[in-house]
């Protein structure tokens, strides 16, 4: 397999997760287009090596280039694409449009597509068809990487020389990047964690205690293997950085948006619907919905994953919801 040479990275989408994954191709020494709709955005970095809105404490490489025009990144030989899951379509099909055969696309957004429950290697491959997807996840908080702090990634794809290309550029001592032939566990450990996170945050928030986040995560994890088994994955994915990794740091972090949410919404204080508004980015919140309606149609039991989608997207009262939950045997498994 012969892969292009890399001296531009192009990044489509600047919210935190971008622009931190932005700072870690610099930090290597390659160049960076790094493209948002807002030209606002552009223009801050471009100017005064700042994010307006995120990571504002980072002052960024003047080897990072703001744009507002997306054929600026089709033009890089090597792409990542970080807009939020519910977007990645819409922002992929535009791409396509500017991009001349791309070999491979590094998906690095953590969700099911709320409407299609496609992972986003689905809709990779129907936005660009044939484009080899490699999948960039793992414990990652933004302002962490951008600060260059010790972390660890997952880089899945079906051949493994494709994310080892990506791990050749991105990678480093601090930014260590583990290979795995496993994307379809990877996207599931990403999407699902962030539902289980908001589980977690509803139990602190009812003030349940730490044995039952405990539990919660110990048979949240369990539900994470029964779809990825479902959907062609590998159970032993879980061991990796994308898998138990991430699951330990969203779960139980107040600097997870997943866990914060799920936490001010078990305190019950503001509407769901206000809360949404007022927390950015919370990609649980789609993908609950996403999973409970895969776990139906595959027949799966996901009680956990279901009751949060019960509570954020149907109204059930979340002390009912939590006592159907401990009523259930313990033998179920």
């Amino acid at each position: 397999m012969v892969m292009a040479a890399v001296n531009e990275v192009g990044i489509l989408g600047a919210g935190a997760w971008g622009t931190a994954l932005a700072t870690v191709a610099a930090r290597n020494n390659h160049r960076v287009v790094l493209w948002d709709i807002n030209p606002i955005i552009a223009g801050c970095i471009n100017d005064v090596h700042k994010h307006p809105f995120a990571l504002s404490n980072v002052k960024l490489s003047p080897l990072i280039r703001g744009t507002s025009r997306i054929e600026e990144v089709g033009n890089c030989p090597l792409i990542l694409g970080v807009v939020p899951a519910q977007l990645m379509r819409s922002g992929l099909t535009q791409l396509a449009a500017h991009i001349q055969n791309p070999s491979s696309l590094t998906l690095c957004a953590k969700g099911i597509e709320t409407d299609t429950g496609c992972l986003m290697t689905d809709v990779l491959e129907e936005t660009m068809p044939g484009t080899r997807a490699v999948v960039l996840s793992g414990p990652t908080f933004a302002g962490e990487v951008a600060l260059g702090l010790p972390t660890a990634i997952t880089l899945a794809a079906k051949d493994p020389r494709d994310a080892s290309y990506v791990a050749k550029i991105m990678g480093g001592t601090r930014f260590r990047a583990y290979v795995s032939n496993d994307p379809i566990g990877a996207q599931v450990a990403g999407a699902t964690k962030n539902v289980l996170a908001i589980a977690c945050g509803i139990a602190e928030g009812r003030s349940l205690g730490q044995n039952a986040i405990a539990a919660i995560i110990t048979r949240g994890i369990v539900e994470i293997g029964r779809l990825t088994a479902a959907l062609g994955g590998s159970t032993g994915s879980m061991m990796e950085p994308s898998g138990v990794g991430d699951v330990v740091l969203t779960c139980t972090s107040s600097q997870s948006r997943n866990f914060s949410f799920g936490s001010r919404v078990g305190q019950e204080r503001t509407s769901i619907s206000d809360l949404i508004k007022s927390s950015g980015t919370v990609e649980g919140f789609g993908t609950a919905a996403s999973i409970a309606h895969l776990s139906q149609r595959l027949q799966i039991e996901m009680p956990i994953m279901q009751a949060v989608a019960q509570v954020l997207h149907q109204g059930a009262n979340i002390d009912d919801t939590i006592s159907n939950l401990l009523a259930r045997s313990s033998t179920d498994i």
